[in-house]
């Protein structure tokens, strides 16, 4: 995947540029632009290869100058080993005072563009504070995860290994939907439907294939179902960061949980 250029980071997150710390943090807050981060990292062998950021209410410059936003980087030199997976880091941050850095193990399949974030036990998570030497925190545990990915490999070749019935391809989106969409009674879609493969590469019955089929709905959305009251819809795809990562862990979860780790 492409490197993205400083120009094309600004475009998708102006926050990453921010010269200080919004005026609503307080005196401890140790301020790191993320551009400090992103020069760190790519001296440590990491390329941004993707950046979003949480929209602003109009008319709120200061928040869009300093709101979460999310990166993702390659390693230069991929160290996991598998055919259609690459090993990422993703860096999630604000400069408001309302997100610690955090760094994350991800996923990248290039057939389908949908990154997920991995998350083995106490591995593929690490929040660093905005106090003491942010950079070198940062970089110390972005080495850390990417040196780990061959734990990730094993999870990923057990899921492949793994063939669920239908009845449990059933039972794994059931819990997708009840992730999704938690405390409704009855979601606009049923089970079988997130089961639907969108592509010739994920035709299969095992783990990892199901878990794709399923991620891809459950993030892309543009599935359709109806509404309580009955009404025709689609299911709407997921654009917040906050959303994205809880729902990509929560799947990943469900996934190694067929596995049994």
């Amino acid at each position: 995947m492409k490197s993205l250029s400083p120009q094309e980071l600004a475009a998708s997150a102006p926050a990453v540029f921010a010269e200080e710390a919004a005026a609503c943090t307080g005196p401890k807050y140790v301020f790191i632009s993320t551009r400090e981060i992103v020069r760190a990292l790519g001296e440590a062998g990491f390329a941004p290869t993707l950046a979003v950021q949480t929209r602003s209410r109009r008319g709120d410059a200061d928040r869009e100058g300093h709101a979460l936003h999310m990166l993702r980087f390659q390693p230069v030199v991929q160290s996991l080993s598998l055919s259609d997976v690459l090993g990422e880091i993703v860096l999630i941050n604000s400069h408001d005072g309302r997100s610690a850095y955090q760094l994350r193990a991800g996923l990248y399949r290039p057939v389908c563009t949908n990154g997920l974030l991995a998350a083995i036990g106490d591995f593929g998570l690490v929040h660093v504070s905005h106090r003491g030497n942010v950079v070198a925190g940062v970089v110390e545990a972005a080495q850390r995860i990417a040196g780990d990915f061959a734990r990730v490999g094993e999870a990923v070749e057990a899921m492949r290994a793994t063939v669920l019935s239908q009845a449990q391809q059933l039972d794994f989106a059931r819990e997708a939907l009840a992730l999704r969409y938690p405390g409704q009674g009855e979601p606009p879609v049923q089970p079988a439907q997130w089961l639907e493969r969108r592509r010739l590469a994920d035709i299969g019955d095992d783990v990892w294939r199901t878990f794709n089929a399923v991620q891809e709905h459950v993030l892309r959305g543009g599935v359709c179902g109806r509404t309580a009251t009955g009404r025709a819809m689609r299911t709407r795809g997921i654009g917040a960061i906050r959303e994205s990562v809880r729902l990509n862990t929560g799947l990943w979860r469900l996934a190694l949980a067929r596995i049994g780790r």
